[in-house]
């Protein structure tokens, strides 16, 4: 893969002098590359995990399948959890009926209310007009001391029955809130036994069959977009900084052979991995290619820049990093040249040399 881009223009072989190991720079079309490793994955793809252990009872889709976001893929045994949310169920219904217009608890306590509240005015009237006779010397004492007694005591009897009533009334509130929250909890509990997509898409794989068993946490279905690709790239830390969004890639996969995609980088992650020393990068495919695989291994080139009709001889008659060999007038002598781009095979001189210079390739022992 890293031999995907050496230049545009037509291969033109260096014009060797009789000395083989003297070449003369040429012009040619270049292209400055990076090169990436990846794979191929589906857009916004991700893995629902399963809850709650238990087996598949329904496997309720398959590979391929395009499903929206809560369909139903899985459903594991769930025969306790769901006579839970039954019992909860009916735990609600009888405290939503004892707090209602019908409920026989309140009716109760607001009849005894009522009664205690007719008694108190009744013996409200009787002690009031005895008191309103014993002022005008009308009466006997022992009279008003009982109707005092009895207004007294039916005041006491109202407030109480009152009092019932409302506690009641408040005791039944936080049952049913309670109940409610049984409700939810034990709903939510069973939920956890259907495996669902989290998003519109396509189901890339199904991770188990009816009749096995599932653990706690354990992944059950890939899934992604359906028709969206993401390239993501592995680019070394020291080419990161070269890298940036909108720049061109031509990539191949080990699934399509020697066939060539374009794609275009689309996103730059700013932290390294530590366990590669690498960053990141995210490329989708440009036009209508695309690519029907997820997984699949990616070698690609990022093109950082490209210059025409360039100056380059060889890396290999490169000495250090800035010096070549030239001969000049029957001597060979070392001069400091200015070099641009470098591909793998060659590199671009800016200054110090022309297409006449004599470039002495240094011999390997």
């Amino acid at each position: 893969m890293r031999k995907l881009i050496i230049c545009l223009a037509p291969l033109i072989l260096f014009a060797a002098c009789q000395n083989n190991n003297l070449v003369h720079p040429q012009r040619k079309d270049i292209i400055e590359t990076v090169y990436a490793s990846g794979k191929v994955m589906a857009d916004s793809e991700y893995t629902v995990y399963a809850l709650n252990p238990g087996t598949v009872v329904k496997k309720m889709a398959k590979e391929g399948d395009v499903v929206k976001k809560g369909q139903v893929l899985y459903v594991i045994n769930n025969t306790a959890p769901a006579a839970k949310l039954d019992a909860a169920n009916v735990s609600y219904a009888t405290a939503k009926q004892n707090l209602s217009a019908n409920s026989r608890v309140l009716t109760d306590l607001r009849i005894a209310m009522q009664n205690a509240a007719i008694k108190f005015s009744n013996d409200s009237l009787q002690y009031f007009r005895l008191k309103n006779l014993w002022e005008q010397n009308i009466g006997t004492r022992s009279a008003l001391d009982n109707a005092e007694t009895q207004y007294l005591t039916s005041m006491n009897q109202k407030r109480s029955a009152r009092e019932k009533y409302y506690s009641t009334v408040n005791d039944l509130t936080i049952t049913l809130k309670n109940a409610e929250s049984q409700v939810a909890a034990a709903q939510n509990d069973l939920n956890n036994y259907f495996i669902r997509a989290e998003s519109n898409g396509t189901v890339y794989q199904m991770l188990k069959e009816k009749g096995e068993a599932v653990k706690a946490n354990e992944a059950a279905v890939l899934l992604g977009k359906s028709s969206a690709r993401i390239i993501r790239l592995a680019v070394d830390q020291q080419d990161i900084d070269k890298i940036k969004t909108g720049q061109e890639v031509l990539l191949k996969t080990d699934a399509t052979a020697d066939r060539i995609f374009n794609a275009k980088v689309t996103r730059i992650y700013p932290v390294m991995n530590e366990a590669d020393q690498t960053f990141r990068v995210d490329a989708v495919f440009t036009g209508d290619e695309n690519q029907p695989y997820i997984h699949t291994s990616v070698e690609a080139n990022i093109i950082i820049q490209r210059k025409q009709q360039a100056l380059v001889i060889p890396n290999k008659a490169i000495i250090g990093t800035d010096s070549v060999r030239v001969k000049q007038g029957g001597k060979t002598r070392n001069i400091v040249v200015k070099t641009g781009i470098h591909t793998l095979d060659e590199t671009e001189i800016l200054s110090g040399l022309d297409e006449q210079s004599e470039v002495v390739i240094p011999t390997i022992k």
